[in-house]
């Protein structure tokens, strides 16, 4: 097997300024799209599985994306190492799309589930072929400052999703959450069209990866269902659990032997002899898991225990986004500058960990203003290592396969998306199962509620007597905390890894990238 830092095939393309800041533009168009599809329907959700009856399904409308988008990476990774970029870029901009509209049409929890794996199989592609078309343009030294700009436009729509999302639901309903994203692509469509560079095809007869693919896709599929059924659907240890996590280790195992054999492998094995592709891949996984572990129950959890409307929740992750997009500002503009990036790596996660302990203190009598500076502290932290992180990867290796290895380290941040969300839910919806029943036994038990628990919206709640809406709030807020510890051990872990990365001299050539670090694995 021939080493990913081989370079038979390069991709580097050289471009004037001006043409990189256009190509840049349109990358930035469709990074807004794929983002705030992400994030505006999180305020909205407890409305819409309220009226479609699946409150109980409620963690599978974000594990149907996340789930889609992870397995598909690594082929649009690959795929556009082989035959470039372009096109599998505006197909994945066109199944976004198509899936945005099942969503927005749909009358069951079952379309929407079904809508939002769709848009994962397009949203799987539009950050790993933007990050690795920039990566074909840009030389390492300079990458920094542009991937963080790139991380801006992925924190600007956390920013503005919620909010959106809230405003929709309150408003116009929570379709527009979907339907908005149909504009916003076509734009991305037409731009990626127009100023995005003709690929050069390295390879016109490729030989695909079909049992790679197979075995990931099937050994991350069964992870994720074993992760959000756990402890809610099936105990534990339930011969259903138990299954899934063998199945899961056994095709685990396929995949790498199947990598092994593969002439083109999705994910070359060669890549973890790199001990930068390591430890940044490990640490993006924990920040991402830490991430959506944060946003995804805090909007429901504030208009219940807060008795926020939809658009208020919203409001209230504003802190995070403005910490987050600061960060990625200064650490761009420090990478470029410095040339340097471990130092600010360790202190990213020192931060990102102080942020997480924070939110082990909150209580349902904690005023909320509390909560949005524990949020603005995590959210710092991400910021600071999320886009640089990728950029520590992409300098170990050359343009011939950076796109594969941007596709993995991104798959496993995907997978901590996947597992975020999964355990996050399992969690949450576990404990809140037995809070509710506990506190409500309290106040008249479930009865009071006058509808099923399945059922449940905000609007609902805030209907209620007071002695039912504190009842309701402490049970969120019980069931809602262990999430917290349970992800404090994972960002002092991540902390621990950074004091062993390398510091690999960052290229100041698109053609230098992947050699500058020869000889430092």
């Amino acid at each position: 097997m021939e080493s990913p830092r081989n370079d038979k095939t390069p991709h580097a393309i050289e471009l004037p300024q001006k043409s990189v800041i256009a190509v840049f533009a349109g990358l930035l168009v469709a990074m807004i799209v794929g983002s705030l599809d992400q994030t505006v329907v999180a305020t909205a959700l407890p409305t819409i599985v309220g009226e479609l009856g699946g409150v109980n399904h409620m963690l599978w409308v974000t594990t149907a994306y996340v789930l889609a988008a992870t397995v598909t990476m690594p082929l649009y990774g690959k795929m556009g190492d082989l035959i470039g970029r372009k096109g599998l870029f505006i197909g994945a901009l066109v199944l976004f799309v198509a899936g945005s509209v099942v969503c927005g049409l749909t009358g069951s929890m079952e379309g929407l589930v079904a809508g939002r794996a769709v848009q994962g199989l397009g949203g799987g592609g539009l950050m790993i072929l933007s990050q690795a078309i920039v990566a074909d343009v840009i030389p390492p030294r300079d990458r920094a400052l542009y991937l963080s700009i790139m991380g801006i436009a992925y924190a600007v729509p956390m920013l503005v999703g919620p909010l959106l999302g809230g405003l929709f639901t309150d408003t116009i309903g929570w379709r527009w959450a979907f339907w908005i994203n149909i504009p916003l692509a076509a734009v991305a469509i037409v731009t990626a069209v127009i100023c995005l560079p003709k690929p050069k095809r390295t390879v016109e007869k490729a030989s695909f990866d079909l049992w790679g693919t197979m075995t990931l896709a099937i050994a991350i599929t069964c992870v994720t269902l074993a992760t959000s059924w756990g402890g809610t659907e099936h105990a534990w240890n339930s011969p259903v659990i138990v299954g899934l996590f063998a199945a899961a280790a056994a095709f685990g195992v396929l995949f790498v032997l199947a990598e092994r054999r593969a002439k083109e492998p999705i994910m070359s094995l060669e890549l973890f002899k790199n001990r930068n592709f390591n430890i940044a891949t490990i640490a993006g996984f924990i920040a991402t898991f830490a991430m959506m572990g944060a946003v995804t129950y805090l909007p429901t959890y504030f208009q219940i225990v807060d008795g926020m409307s939809a658009t208020a929740a919203g409001y209230m992750e504003m802190p995070m986004s403005i910490a987050y997009f600061i960060a990625s500002l200064i650490s761009g503009y420090a990478v470029s500058k410095r040339g340097t990036y471990k130092k600010l790596m360790v202190a990213s996660f020192v931060i990102m960990v102080v942020g997480i302990a924070c939110l082990t203190t909150i209580t349902a009598e904690l005023h909320f203003a509390f909560i949005g500076v524990f949020l603005a502290v995590l959210g710092f932290g991400i910021g600071l290592n999320f886009e640089i992180l990728v950029l520590v990867v992409q300098n170990e290796f050359s343009a011939s396969v950076v796109g594969m290895a941007t596709a993995a380290t991104n798959f496993f941040r995907e997978v901590g998306t996947t597992l975020g969300t999964s355990i996050v839910g399992a969690i949450f919806t576990s404990g809140l199962t037995r809070t509710l029943a506990e506190n409500l036994s309290s106040v008249g038990g479930a009865g009071v509620l006058g509808v099923d628990a399945n059922s449940l919206t905000p609007g609902i709640v805030h209907g209620l007597p007071e002695a039912v809406q504190q009842a309701l709030g402490t049970a969120y807020n019980d069931a809602l905390v262990p999430v917290f510890f349970f992800m404090l051990p994972l960002g002092i872990a991540g902390l621990a890894l950074m004091l062993f990365l390398r510091e690999t001299p960052l290229a100041t050539t698109v053609e230098d990238s992947g050699h500058m670090g020869d000889g430092a694995k």
